[in-house]
C-alpha cells in the first residue's frame, strides 16, 4: 500500500484523487467553457498565450487543460494523489493529445528537492490545495519563490471562521474514520444542503431545480462533488483573508484581485503580483 493509500485508510486524509475521478464522468464541453472563463475573469486577460503555467495540485486537471484551451504554452501539472495526477493525465489524453508542453506528474508542495528542480512561471495556480497539506503556511511559503518576478500568483484558501472551522474538521474527521462514519455524515448533511437550498429557493420563488443547472457556472465544477469533496476534505486549515495578504505582502507580492466566497465556508480566492524587484 502506498503511503497515501495508508494515509486514507488510517482517516488522516481524504481521497481526493478517487473523487476527482469521479468527477471525470460528468465533465463536459460546458464545463470546460466555464473554468476558461473562471481563469479569464480572475487573472483579467482573455488569453494566456506565450505564458508559462505551475499546476499546484492539479486534482482532475480541469484548470491545467482550460489554460492549455487559452493559449498557454507551457504548463506543469503535479498532485501528491496519484489518482489525481491519473486524472489529469486522462485530461489531457482526451483533449490535448499532442500538446508536447504540458507535462503531468506526481509530486509535493512540500518536497523543497522537488519544487527546486521546478524553476519558475509567469503563473502559479493552486485553487483549493494548499489547506490540504497539513502544512499550509509551510507550503505557501513554498509556492511564492516559483512565481517568476513580475508573475502571477493565483490561490484560493479556505475561510477561517473560528469554532465554526474547528467544527467542520470534526465531521471531516468522522468523514475519514471509516466506511460508517462516511455513511453518517453524508447521511446527514447531503439532505441539509438540498433542504437548505430548496428553502431559499422557494423563499426566493425560484425553480429549485435552477441551483443545480447553474452550479456548473461556478469554475465549471459539480455541486455533488464539491459536497464529497468539502465533507470529507481533510487535512483542513483555513485563514482569514487578511492573514494570507500580509503573508504573501511580507514576501513581495501585491494584492490584484479578492473574491470573497459565496458561503462563509468557502474558499477565498486571491490573486498576486508578484514585485519585479522585491525587497531582500
Amino acid at each position: 500500500m502506498t503511503a497515501i493509500g495508508s494515509s486514507i485508510e488510517t482517516g488522516k486524509r481524504f481521497a481526493f484523487g478517487r473523487n476527482w475521478r469521479g468527477f471525470l464522468s460528468v465533465l463536459d464541453e460546458g464545463r470546460i467553457a466555464e473554468a476558461e472563463k473562471s481563469l479569464q475573469e480572475m487573472l483579467g486577460t482573455e488569453s494566456l498565450y506565450g505564458k508559462s503555467l505551475l499546476d499546484v495540485g492539479s486534482g482532475s486537471g480541469l484548470f491545467s487543460l482550460a489554460a492549455a484551451r487559452l493559449g498557454a504554452h507551457k504548463i506543469r501539472s503535479f498532485d501528491f494523489d496519484p489518482e489525481s495526477v491519473a486524472c489529469t493525465g486522462e485530461l489531457k489524453r482526451r483533449y490535448q493529445p499532442d500538446m508536447q508542453n504540458w507535462s503531468v506528474e506526481q509530486g509535493s508542495v512540500l518536497d523543497g528537492a522537488y519544487l527546486e528542480s521546478l524553476g519558475v512561471y509567469d503563473i502559479v495556480y493552486s485553487w483549493g490545495v494548499l489547506h490540504h497539506t497539513g502544512a499550509m503556511w509551510r507550503a505557501l511559503e513554498a509556492v511564492a519563490p516559483l512565481v517568476a518576478p513580475g508573475g502571477t500568483l493565483f490561490i484560493a484558501i479556505y475561510n477561517d471562521r473560528g469554532w465554526v472551522s474547528r467544527a467542520w474538521r470534526t465531521v471531516k474527521r468522522i468523514y475519514n474514520a471509516g466506511s460508517a462514519g462516511r455513511l453518517l455524515v453524508i447521511g446527514l448533511f447531503v439532505p441539509v444542503f438540498v433542504a437548505k437550498g430548496l428553502a431559499v429557493d422557494l423563499l426566493r420563488l425560484r425553480n429549485p431545480a435552477t441551483r443545480y443547472r447553474e452550479y456548473r457556472q461556478q469554475r465549471g465544477m459539480s455541486i455533488v462533488y464539491d459536497w464529497l469533496d468539502w465533507l470529507g476534505g481533510l487535512p483542513y486549515e483555513a485563514a482569514q483573508p487578511q492573514a494570507i495578504i500580509q503573508f504573501f505582502g511580507q514576501r513581495g507580492f501585491n494584492l490584484s484581485k479578492l473574491k470573497r466566497p459565496l458561503h462563509r465556508n468557502g474558499n477565498n480566492e486571491f490573486v498576486f503580483s508578484r514585485q519585479e524587484n522585491p525587497k531582500p
